[in-house]
């Protein structure tokens, strides 16, 4: 057999491996590379600067899923922030502190397995544990004061409760059109619909979604491409939408830029 077949064959065998193996690895472990957790003690002390009340809420099956409250007197109108895949209260508390200080009462929970919430998380559970802490604001605010605000893989999960409630306010930072889009910016060439067990269809829900909406994307964005957002935003039927583009701006840093500052006071006002 000549040398070069011989090399054709060796490189086709270990083409076919490669993918086999990273269909293994996808199929086997995508909740992994998805969802991030950080797990913290029962008996972790949060600390932040601003006042807070930690709680639980409780869903149907008995798991108890924790969540902090960042409050003010005469808050101008409540956030439910739904935070991105990585870490655990511990730090996104921190990050919603900006709003916290701009006089918005904020709620933002950890998902299951996330913090000190208990259970495993499944796409279904990821939405019906959302719906739990809307309705749980909803007995102390007003609907027309609620902003629902997403980021990175929580923009899937803030559209579909913004699709199943009427908020005043949908923010979408860095966010996608589904899964299957994600992934095969990162994987291309790949049966994502046969492998996939977590969808989260943006594009879907936001169909039904009737409040003002906004989404900001960064053009430098590498791990949720900002071509992914924009099919999104082009998705939208309702005529009060804005995309905010922020350029050079990446994943996790558009709260540095001017586009962002500049913008996020008017848009938030929108209650």
């Amino acid at each position: 057999m000549p040398r070069i077949l011989k090399k054709i064959i060796g490189f086709s065998i270990f083409g076919i491996l490669f993918y086999s193996i990273i269909i293994v690895i996808l199929y086997f472990f995508q909740e992994n590379i998805l969802f991030q957790p950080e797990e913290l003690p029962d008996d972790y002390t949060f600390q932040f600067d601003h006042p807070f009340e930690e709680f639980f809420l409780e869903t149907d099956e008995g798991v108890c899923l924790n969540a902090i409250h960042f409050k003010n007197n005469n808050p101008k109108g409540i956030i439910l922030y739904f935070h991105g895949n990585r870490g655990s209260l511990r730090r996104w508390g921190e990050v919603v502190l900006f709003f916290a200080k701009k006089q918005y009462d904020v709620v933002v929970m950890d998902y299951r397995s996330y913090g000190k919430s208990a259970g495993e998380i499944t796409e279904k559970k990821l939405y019906s544990d959302a719906q739990l802490f809307y309705n749980h604001i909803l007995k102390q605010y007003p609907e027309d004061q609620i902003t629902v605000y997403g980021r990175s893989i929580g923009t899937g999960i803030a559209t579909k409760i913004a699709a199943d409630n009427q908020p005043c306010n949908l923010i979408l930072e860095t966010p996608y059109y589904n899964i299957k889009d994600i992934v095969e910016s990162w994987l291309p060439h790949i049966p994502t619909n046969a492998l996939l067990r977590f969808k989260i269809p943006s594009g879907s829900f936001i169909k039904n979604v009737t409040c003002t909406v906004t989404i900001y994307h960064g053009t430098d964005d590498g791990v949720v491409p900002y071509q992914t957002g924009e099919r999104l935003y082009k998705s939208i039927p309702t005529k009060n939408k804005q995309m905010i583009t922020i350029p050079e701006g990446s994943h996790n840093d558009l709260i540095e830029f001017e586009g962002y500052l500049n913008t996020i006071d008017k848009i938030l006002e929108n209650n």
